[in-house]
């Protein structure tokens, strides 16, 4: 295997700066809400490579990040706990989140490929073994993973395929703020207040979608806080013991979400907890400028243009109006109360 040499640093900061400044972002966004059809989005973001579907275009726009992901690992000597590596890993997840769909409705492999994306072969994933597994524990112990699989033993949870991703998303979230505690110098802190607050917004549609939108318990959801996110263990449980969403966005303002919306509801408070991490994401960008800093920040923003993209691609499909499905992207304005 080729090893990776770290690149200079003004080399990089200037790459970096390079691909911010093409990102799909404000006006950029803007003109492609305008777009018609599916196919002519395809052909604006890919002149010489047209798709023939939407879950095409997006598995390409996926597989679009997954490869600069791969490539800025290595990118700098500062990375000590190969935290940029570790990114990589989300789409793994993701993958494995499909599979773990596919098993609870009995999906055949075959079927299964058109909803996945395609991985590098250290992350490779064995469909049918997966699919084939008796139980939770079975399924977590098939993934070829080492890292991952010691943070899934490390959480008890109940059967059931909600339970089973989010405990996917624990571990992730858990190694990361691990990694991220390796950074030295001052990118350290801004590093650590986006990767918190990624914790942060995990632990929120947790309370937002877990206790309030499909009735669970408490008590099953509370394993799975992540240590030194962007919530105390305490202010979590208080968040999933609260009576309605108002009390979740005051236990989340300051923390999660800058500011308390007017009406609390689950859309709007995930919307704040992204606006705040694109918040955070662009200061890790600017502060870093020739480090660490800057290189994380950017995966951030790269993953929140990936979000916008594949919200776009569908929208479009779906034919809602440009003006309907600018307001959807990130940020994203809310009906907001004073900062208090």
């Amino acid at each position: 295997m080729m090893q990776r040499i770290p690149m200079e640093k003004n080399f990089l900061a200037a790459m970096l700066h390079g691909r911010r400044s093409r990102l799909a972002e404000t006006g950029r966004l803007d003109e492609l809400c305008l777009i018609h059809t599916v196919h002519e989005l395809a052909r604006v973001l890919y002149p010489d490579e047209p798709a023939a579907s939407a879950s095409e275009l997006q598995r390409r726009m996926a597989a679009g990040l997954l490869d600069e992901l791969s490539r800025l690992a290595g990118s700098t000597a500062d990375d000590r706990r190969a935290f940029l590596p570790w990114l990589s890993v989300r789409f793994q997840i993701e993958n494995v989140k499909v599979i773990a769909r596919g098993r609870s409705t009995g999906t055949a492999p075959e079927s299964l490929q058109q909803h996945l994306i395609t991985l590098p072969r250290d992350l490779a994933l064995d469909v049918p073994k997966l699919l084939a597994a008796e139980s939770s524990a079975a399924f977590f112990a098939r993934i070829p993973n080492p890292v991952l699989c010691r943070r899934l033993r490390a959480v008890d949870i109940p059967s059931g395929t909600f339970y089973l991703e989010a405990a996917l998303d624990h571990a992730y979230l858990s190694e990361l703020v691990f990694r991220a505690h390796g950074i030295a110098g001052d990118d350290r802190l801004p590093v650590l207040s986006a990767v918190r607050q990624e914790a942060g917004i995990f632990h929120l549609m947790l309370a937002v979608r877990g206790k309030f939108g499909y009735g669970l318990k408490p008590e099953t959801l509370i394993g799975l806080h992540v240590r030194d996110g962007a919530l105390t263990h305490d202010r979590f449980a208080a968040m999933l013991s609260a009576g309605d969403l108002e009390a979740v966005a005051d236990l989340a303002f300051g923390r999660v979400i800058d500011v308390r919306p007017k009406t609390a509801d689950p859309a709007a408070l995930e919307i704040l907890a992204w606006n705040r991490l694109l918040r955070l994401a662009n200061k890790a960008f600017r502060q870093g400028h020739m480090g660490m800093g800057a290189v994380i920040g950017y995966t951030i923003l790269r993953r929140v243009e990936l979000a916008n993209l594949i919200t776009l691609c569908d929208g479009i499909r779906i034919g809602i109006a440009p003006g309907v499905l600018r307001a959807r992207l990130i940020p994203r304005t809310v009906e907001e109360a004073a900062h208090v």
